[in-house]
């Protein structure tokens, strides 16, 4: 146990401050404080010291410098069973202080109102940061609040203790104040490398916020959960269960592609984080059966992404099989109603989400493998025509939707469409031709179709066969990176048998 004779409140959050301050009063704690939070302390009529008068020292510098002063340091970091450490502070007239209360300036806050650097710069706390780790430090013999949720906890020791707290708690406190300012530095860290556009550092430091403990991983046997950059997703489950680590996966898979697409325009059906169907068409209705006819038994038990606002019609569809999760860009209250008939179906506003500048991860062990996202903007720049015969307009449009969803596909991967929804797709194989061979027996065996076929691939064909084997089953018309040895080869097949053949200047592999 550990008496708490006198504490150092300083707080850029003042919020809860008058229960905790009467638990102090109450056990006679001596209170010292500055700028705002003194001013505060005594707006709830506390007897507080003002650290200008603690210290001898008044503030300087517009405030940059109140507490970082040696009177502060020293009475926080003493160890008070160390006989050296008692004289030093007897010599110089310095006293205890047992409590310290911070939180810091609001930079995360300020990141996000504004963009003017220096009122940025000015929001990065160097006081308070400085007291946390010196109290967390000396945990042993001093206790450090770094949050106001924290606070019941405190009075909770208090009150139990009779003015004391306890190691356990003291020591707990002191792994959340590390975790607090190395979070508060690494938000700093990564603002100046955004800043300065280095994605790679020397150093390279990642934060989050615990959004949700999950019940499990990818199987019963693992754990797992869910953290972000904010302090709540931008999305937001409405109704239904508890959302499983595969649920999450296929979601975010859902909102990658959704996103992709044309605004407010579009249907993304999941499953196992591959697309198995997609439709741009611009009726909601015959979208989402566009989108459900590539796969429909693939499609059972998947996850239904809307790119736009969901109505009761399509509600009544989207009921008519069995899915995990529907997301859309909101709900009318009469699709809410068909909707929720299904307790345990889970809908997703995702209104709010946007793919920002984000990277992917990869890791095993204490490696990790990073890199920018694949989200390029496809223009018509972006393609070049190697073929004899020139494709019209809708062929070039359909070959464009097919090869931005084929980027979403694990690689190996193939992409079917005719108008403007995708018919077959042919994924994650380690042959070419295989994912061919998937993508047109989905097609024949789920679609019938009087409009042109075009096909899509990730990466080049390396031989002419996939390439033939897709013109057999009806494709007028290919898309394909750039770059095999045998480009000329596939450039003469497809003029031979007059077939419109694009070639892409960028790859697009999903692993």
């Amino acid at each position: 146990m550990k008496k708490i004779n006198s504490a150092l409140i300083s707080v850029s959050d003042k919020s809860n401050l008058k229960p905790l301050l009467q638990v102090l009063k109450k056990n006679n704690v001596k209170l010292i404080s500055s700028g705002g939070t003194f001013k505060e302390i005594q707006k709830l009529k506390f007897k507080c010291l003002e650290v200008s008068d603690f210290t001898g020292f008044n503030e300087i510098l517009d405030g940059r410098v109140k507490t970082l002063h040696p009177k502060i340091h020293a009475g926080i970091l003493n160890k008070r069973k160390n006989k050296s450490h008692i004289k030093d502070l007897k010599v110089n007239k310095f006293e205890n202080i047992d409590l310290v209360i911070v939180n810091f300036y609001p930079f995360e806050l300020t990141l996000k109102k504004t963009k003017n650097h220096d009122k940025i710069i000015e929001n990065i706390d160097v006081g308070g940061p400085t007291m946390v780790r010196a109290a967390a430090k000396n945990y042993n013999d001093v206790t450090v609040i770094t949050s106001a949720k924290q606070y019941n906890e405190l009075i909770n020791q208090l009150n139990t203790y009779k003015g004391s707290t306890t190691l356990n708690f003291r020591k707990n406190m002191s792994q959340q104040a590390f975790t607090e300012t190395a979070y508060y530095d690494s938000v700093i860290a990564n603002y100046f490398n955004k800043v300065s556009n280095i994605n790679f550092p020397i150093k390279k430091i990642i934060y989050g916020n615990l959004i949700e403990k999950l019940r499990y991983g990818e199987n019963p046997h693992q754990e797992s959960a869910l953290y972000s950059k904010n302090s709540r997703l931008n999305i937001n489950k409405i109704h239904g269960k508890q959302l499983s680590y595969n649920n999450y996966n296929d979601i975010f898979s859902a909102l990658t592609i959704s996103k992709s697409l044309p605004k407010n325009k579009g249907v993304v059906i999941i499953k196992h984080a591959n697309p198995c169907g997609v439709s741009v068409l611009k009726d909601k209705i015959a979208c989402y059966k566009n989108a459900l006819a590539c796969d429909p038994i693939s499609a059972f038990g998947g996850i239904v992404s809307c790119n736009f606002k969901i109505t009761k019609s399509l509600a009544l569809e989207l009921n008519k099989i069995f899915f995990e999760v529907v997301i859309a860009n909101g709900f009318e209250n009469k699709a809410l109603q068909v909707l929720k008939l299904k307790k345990n179906l889970r809908l997703i506003d995702s209104s709010n989400f946007e793919l920002n500048e984000i990277l992917r991860f990869n890791s095993i062990n204490d490696s990790m493998l990073i890199q920018s996202e694949d989200k390029k903007e496809f223009l018509r720049k972006n393609f070049e025509i190697v073929s004899k015969k020139k494709p019209s307009k809708s062929q070039l449009d359909n070959l464009i939707f097919a090869f931005n969803i084929c980027r979403y596909v694990k690689s190996n991967a193939i992409v079917l469409a005719s108008n403007h929804s995708t018919i077959g797709i042919g994924s994650g194989q380690p042959s070419r031709l295989d994912s061919c061979k998937i993508a047109i027996d989905k097609m024949k065996k789920f679609v019938e179709t009087k409009n042109e076929i075009v096909a899509a691939s990730d990466a080049f064909f390396p031989f002419v066969d996939g390439i033939e084997k897709l013109i057999q089953s009806g494709v007028t018309a290919v898309i394909q990176p750039a770059g095999s040895i045998r480009d000329k080869e596939i450039i003469k097949f497809a003029n031979a048998t007059k077939t419109v053949l694009v070639f892409s200047k960028t790859r697009h592999f999903r692993h």
